[in-house]
């Protein structure tokens, strides 16, 4: 394994039902992984062996992937809110430093 690098396991289950979601909402990859917070190319892998395996049954999964979707774009808009949450702390910091510089002067 390379430094740095986190590699994240997936269960058969989830697999499955990221590759029916893209399917039955028939959406691009890359949209998909967006939704799913997965690496497109990961996705796209996963798409693909469906394809070539012909593994139709994995279409059928609907009430799962849409809860694990669900999950996956709330994670995704939490992670999004602490980091707009972060940056605006840090700039208030800033201009609350360089405003006490500009009254002092």
């Amino acid at each position: 394994m390379r430094k740095g690098i986190i590699y994240q396991k997936y269960t058969k289950e989830f697999k499955e039902e990221s590759v029916a979601f893209v399917h039955r909402e028939k959406l691009g990859i890359c949209e998909a992984a967006r939704r799913l917070n997965l690496p497109q190319q990961t996705l796209g892998n996963w798409v693909r062996k469906s394809e070539e395996l012909g593994l139709e049954s994995v279409k059928q999964h609907s009430t799962v992937n849409a809860a694990e979707a669900e999950i996956c774009r709330l994670k995704r808009e939490l992670a999004e809110a602490r980091m707009e949450r972060d940056i605006l702390k840090k700039a208030t910091a800033y201009f609350a430093k360089e405003s006490q510089r500009g009254t002092r002067s």
